[in-house]
C-alpha cells in the first residue's frame, strides 16, 4: 500500500509520515498495542533475566527470548547469500539470481498499442499500455504450466510529478506542482485499474506475448457490476446509474488475491482521495463519509468529472471501497464488485479452502487503528465445476477480529440484527452493515490495529500471517516497559492459529511472530532472532506471499534513508523450527520505491515482484539531497536513459541455470 498528499502539499507521495490516510477511527475500542502490552507485561518476561540486563543496550529482550527458545543458529528453510542492505539508484538481488524487468509503465500490451512516448502521453495510448504503479501481481497458469500463463497486475495510483514533464517548478528551493490539465487527468484515469497479459518463458527468460488473446486493460472507465447484499440499494444509486448496480471503473487497486477457481480479487484501498466537494453536515452520509475520510481531494478528477464531486453525486463514494473479482481467462467478462465482503480500504483478499470445502478470504483495512476481517462463504468450492463457483462470494458471513490479552482470538460476525447491528443503531439492513462496514465493526468492539495490510493463510501449516505496517500515531500512554512501541514506526507481524486448524473457526489463538525494526537498538524493541544479520532485519511489513513449499516471504513499504538507512525489498522469513523469526534479505529496490506483490509460480522457480513509485523522494538521500521530479530524478530506473522518466515495473526473479528459488 502507498498513500498520497494533496496537490496543495506539492507532491502526491508515499512518504512514511503521509501514507495511511486520515486515521478516522473515533472509537475507544482497545488498540492492538494496548493488548500486546498487557499480554507481555503479565508474562513478566523481563524478570530475573541477567543476560537481558547485560546486553539490553544492543539486543532487545524479546529477541533474546526468541533466540533462547528457538536456537536459531541454523536450520533455515532458505538457502541463498543475503543481499547487502543499503540505498542507491538500482535494484539488487541475491548472488546467483537474475532479476529481469518484464513489464514497465507504458509498455505496449496489444499488437496495435503505440510505443511509449513520455512526451506525447494520451488516455487513448495509456489504455493500450501497461499502467502505472504496479502493486498486486497474480499468476494464472495456462494449461497448468509454470512457464506459460497470465500475469494479472493492479495499478494502484499515479505520481504526476514523476509522470508528466513541465508541471513542477522550484521556488526558493521548494518543489511546487502545477494543477493538472484535463488531458493529464485523463491519462491518470487510464493508468489506474488492472492489466491482464499473457507471458511465456523462452530459453529461461520471461517474455510478454503482445498478441495474447486474453490481454486486457481495466481502467477507471471500465463498466463493472455491483453484486451481493448491497447491490441495488438506494445508497448506491446515482444520476448515471439509477439501478445502483453498475459502476464505471475501479481505483486505488492495491493488493489482491487469487481464488481457488482461478479468478483474481483486487482491493480498492484509498478510494477517499478521489473525491472532492462538500457534503452538508446533516446529509445522511455525513457520519459514514467522515469515518472513511471522504472527501479528501488529493486527486483533481472532480475538476472535470462531476461523479467525483460529492456535492453533485453524494452516493458515488459508496460505489468504491469494495473487492473486485475479475476472470482473467475471459477478456469480455464484466468485473464484479462483491459487496458481501464489506466496504473498507482493502489491502487484499487472500483465500484458503477450509476442511469442509467452504472458502475463507482474509482482509485488512489499511489505516491506522482499523481492523482485520475474514469472509466465509456459505457455499462450498467445487473443484470439478468452475462455473459453480463463480458467484460463491455473494453469499457468506463477514467477520471482524477481536484479539484478547490472553492470546485468544474471536471473530465477530457482521450480521444485521445480531448484537448492536440494528435499525436503532443506523443499520436497517445487511446492505447498511456492508456499506458502512467500519461503523458496524466499531459497534462490535473490534480491536484497533496498526495498519493491517496483507493477510496470508498458509495452507501448508494452517497458520495465518497478518502484516501490520506501522502506526506512528500510537501514544506513549498506550505502551508499557514490556512493549516499547510508542509511535510504532516499524510495525509487526501477527501469527494466527485458528481453532482445530479450521480456517472457518470463529475462535483461535494469536502470537507475535516479529516486532520489526533494528534489533540492535534496544528502545525499538524488535524481536528478530539473534541469527538475523544486520542486513536481515526490516521494518514496515506490507505485502507477503507463501510459496509452494509453505515458506513466508515479506515485502516492505516505507523504508529509506531517513527511516532505516535501507530501501524496501523482499525478505525470506522463517516461521518454523530452529530458525523461527530469522529473516534474510533477498531483493531490494532503488531509491524511493516500495516492493509490492510478491508471487511465485507453482514450481517455485520464478518470483514476480512489483517495484512501485521508484524515484519518489530523494531529499533525505545524501547523494541526491533534493526533491525528485520528472526533469530531475533521484533514479532513472529501469531504463537509465536521459530522455526516459522513471518507470514502475514488474520484475521476474529466477535462479541462474534454473531451479527453485532459495533452495
Amino acid at each position: 500500500m502507498t498513500g498520497h498528499r494533496s496537490p496543495n502539499a506539492h507532491f502526491r507521495t508515499s512518504l512514511l509520515e503521509e501514507n495511511d490516510g486520515p486515521g478516522a477511527n473515533p472509537t475507544d475500542n482497545r488498540t492492538m498495542g494496548e493488548i500486546i502490552a498487557a499480554r507481555f507485561s503479565r508474562r513478566g518476561f523481563l524478570q530475573g533475566s541477567v543476560a537481558a540486563t547485560a546486553i539490553a543496550v544492543t539486543v532487545s529482550p524479546l529477541a533474546l527470548i526468541l533466540a533462547d527458545e528457538a536456537r536459531a543458529g541454523g536450520g533455515s528453510a532458505f538457502t541463498f547469500d543475503e543481499v547487502e542492505a543499503g540505498v542507491d539508484d538500482k535494484h539488487h538481488v541475491a548472488a546467483g539470481y537474475d532479476a529481469d524487468v518484464l513489464l514497465r509503465w507504458g509498455d505496449p500490451l496489444f499488437a496495435d498499442s503505440p510505443e511509449f512516448d513520455p512526451t506525447k502521453q494520451s488516455a487513448q495510448a495509456q489504455a493500450r499500455q501497461f499502467g502505472y504503479n504496479n502493486d498486486y501481481v497474480g499468476y494464472i497458469p495456462l494449461e497448468g504450466s509454470a512457464e506459460h500463463g497470465l500475469l494479472v497486475v493492479n495499478h494502484e495510483y499515479t505520481n504526476p510529478h514523476l509522470m508528466f514533464p513541465g508541471i513542477v517548478t522550484i521556488v526558493d528551493g521548494e518543489a511546487k506542482q502545477a494543477p493538472l490539465s484535463k488531458e493529464q487527468v485523463d491519462v491518470e484515469m487510464a493508468a489506474h485499474g488492472m492489466t491482464v497479459v499473457e507471458i511465456r518463458k523462452v530459453d529461461g527468460k520471461w517474455q510478454v506475448v503482445r498478441d495474447g488473446k486474453q490481454n486486457r486493460r481495466i481502467t477507471s472507465a471500465t463498466e463493472m457490476v455491483l453484486t451481493g447484499p448491497a447491490a441495488g440499494h438506494n445508497r448506491l444509486k446515482t444520476n448515471a446509474d439509477p439501478t445502483g448496480t453498475k459502476v464505471l471503473g475501479t481505483v486505488n487497486n492495491c493488493a489482491g488475491g487469487m481464488t481457488p477457481w482461478g479468478t483474481v480479487m483486487s482491493g480498492e484501498e484509498n478510494f477517499h482521495g478521489y473525491f472532492a466537494g462538500e457534503l452538508p453536515a446533516d446529509h445522511p452520509e455525513a457520519a459514514s463519509y467522515k469515518r472513511y475520510g471522504i472527501p479528501d481531494g488529493a486527486y483533481e478528477w472532480a475538476n472535470f468529472y462531476e461523479r467525483f464531486d460529492v456535492s453533485k453525486e453524494p452516493n458515488e463514494p459508496n460505489r468504491f471501497g469494495w473487492m473486485v473479482e475479475i476472470d482473467p481467462t475471459d477478456p469480455n467478462s464484466v468485473p464484479k464488485k462483491r459487496t458481501a465482503l464489506g466496504r473498507l480500504k482493502h489491502e487484499g483478499a487472500e483465500s484458503a479452502v477450509a476442511k469442509d470445502g467452504r472458502v475463507v478470504l482474509y482482509q485488512g483495512d489499511d489505516e491506522r487503528f482499523d481492523y482485520v476481517y475474514k469472509f466465509v462463504t456459505a457455499g462450498k468450492f467445487n473443484a470439478e465445476d468452475r462455473a459453480a463457483n463463480m458467484d460463491l462470494l455473494d453469499d457468506g458471513t463477514l467477520y471482524v477480529a477481536n484479539f484478547a490479552e490472553d492470546g485468544t482470538l474471536e471473530w465477530l460476525p457482521l450480521v444485521h440484527g445480531q448484537g448492536p447491528l440494528t435499525a436503532e443503531n443506523g443499520f436497517a439492513s445487511q446492505a447498511d452493515v456492508l456499506i458502512g462496514t467500519r461503523l458496524a465493526a466499531d459497534r462490535l468492539g473490534a480491536t484497533k490495529m496498526d495498519r493491517p495490510e496483507d493477510i496470508q493463510p498458509n495452507p501448508t501449516t494452517g497458520k495465518v500471517y497478518v502484516m501490520l505496517t506501522n502506526n506512528t500515531k500510537r501514544k506513549a500512554d498506550q505502551i508499557d516497559a514490556a512493549n516499547p512501541r510508542a509511535e510504532n514506526a516499524f510495525g509487526h507481524i501477527i501469527e494466527i492459529a485458528e481453532d482445530g486448524g479450521d480456517f472457518t473457526a470463529t475462535k483461535g489463538k494469536w502470537e507475535i511472530l516479529l516486532k520489526c525494526g533494528d534489533p540492535s537498538v534496544a528502545e525499538v524493541g524488535a524481536s528478530f532472532s539473534t541469527a538475523t544479520t544486520a542486513n536481515g532485519w526490516f521494518g514496515m511489513p506490507d505485502n507477503c506471499a507463501v510459496d509452494a513449499a509453505g515458506r513466508l516471504w515479506v515485502s516492505t513499504d516505507g523504508q529509506g534513508p531517513k527511516a532505516t538507512d535501507r530501501t524496501d525489498g523482499l525478505w525470506a522469513v522463517d516461521t518454523e523450527g530452529e530458525a523461527r523469526a530469522t529473516s534474510k534479505l533477498f531483493f531490494r529496490v532503488p531509491i524511493g520505491a516500495e516492493l509490492c506483490g510478491p508471487i511465485f509460480t507453482t514450481d517455485d522457480q520464478t518470483a514476480f515482484v512489483a517495484v512501485q513509485h521508484p524515484a519518489d523522494g530523494g531529499e533525505d538521500w545524501e547523494p541526491f539531497g533534493r526533491p525528485s521530479y520528472y526533469e530531475d530524478l533521484s533514479t532513472r530506473w529501469p531504463d537509465f536513459k536521459p530522455d526516459m522518466p522513471v518507470r514502475p515495473s514488474v520484475v521476474a526473479i529466477t535462479k541462474q541455470g534454473g531451479g527453485k528459488i532459495a533452495v
